[in-house]
């Protein structure tokens, strides 16, 4: 668990959550990046590899260059071609910050060195996701590859299961279940006992956890629609007013590991406002700063059983 305090941070003092989505190559990271641009309600700034691979409609886009595809809700879907320095530094320029950046990144890559990038001052990291072909037996890699795999699951916060409707496709409901449970299994053995895992039957269900950091200003996180295989389910914990941060890091860590998102604002006794959310089982307790003045709100929590 860690406390931050305020820091200074350009756009007057605002900060925006930064995810990190990583999977080995053809983990489906980049349909899911597709599946979040398509839905996204504010708009959100992705960062890939080659904005070629993206399939956007047609309808959606108002601009398109060799490096950058604007869309017409203010989503932004750029090239990493310059590297993140100037990714980054593109950001910062602009007038208004995005809602949420989104970094798709390679398919041989450490999240762990990327992560550094998220706290750069305006930006927060929101967390680690990790895209997990199901229908892969993780055995059947080479040695290369499975490293590469098993240093991106220790890196994450959350896992999503991909591409089980073609399990489902094969061997029917009772196959998709069993590919669940021993996948699930295998990546608690590699990561640690308390990695959360999330199953759901197909690219548009899963994609709607990658964007629960960026959900409306000061609100709670809104959960995914329930899926046939993501058994998940969200109750409201009230949070003490006021609420100190110490006491909210105690909430949060009373929390079940069931508990794989938990988003809310607490107020302090004096009057400062505090972010207090789960991401996989990572906590955190930020204090916002004057620039994010949002109303208290009780814990929305997201169970994956």
């Amino acid at each position: 668990m860690r406390y931050e305090a305020p820091e200074y941070a350009p756009w007057d003092g605002q900060r925006v959550p930064v995810t990190l989505l990583s999977g080995y190559l053809g983990a489906g990271k980049t349909t899911l990046v597709n599946e979040v641009l398509i839905a996204a309600e504010r708009p959100i700034t992705v960062l890939v590899n080659d904005v070629g691979e993206i399939n956007i409609d047609a309808a959606l886009i108002r601009r398109r260059s060799a490096d950058t595809v604007e869309l017409t809700d203010g989503c932004v879907c750029c090239s990493l071609n310059g590297g993140l320095a100037e990714a980054f530094a593109a950001m910062l320029e602009r007038d208004e910050p995005p809602a949420q950046v989104l970094i798709e990144l390679s398919g041989v890559a450490d999240p762990s060195r990327v992560t550094p990038w998220a706290h750069t001052p305006g930006f927060r990291l929101d967390g680690v996701v990790v895209a997990l072909d199901a229908s892969v037996d993780l055995d059947q890699h080479r040695p290369t590859s499975r490293d590469t795999i098993d240093t991106q699951l220790r890196a994450a916060d959350l896992v999503l299961l991909t591409k089980l409707d073609r399990i489902e496709a094969d061997g029917g409901q009772d196959e998709v279940a069993r590919a669940v449970a021993e996948l699930t299994s295998c990546c608690r053995e590699i990561a640690g006992s308390e990695l959360a895992v999330v199953a759901a039957p197909n690219a548009t269900a899963n994609a709607a956890w990658l964007t629960l950091g960026a959900t409306g200003p000061g609100t709670a996180a809104k959960p995914p629609p329930p899926t046939l295989f993501d058994s998940h389910r969200v109750e409201t914990v009230p949070l003490p007013n006021p609420i100190s941060a110490d006491d909210a890091t105690t909430l949060l860590e009373s929390l079940p590991e069931t508990v794989v998102r938990a988003k809310g604002i607490g107020a302090s006794a004096d009057g400062a406002r505090l972010r207090v959310e789960r991401v996989g089982l990572r906590n955190t307790v930020t204090e916002l700063t004057a620039a994010e003045p949002f109303s208290p709100t009780d814990l929305v929590v997201i169970h994956a059983d």
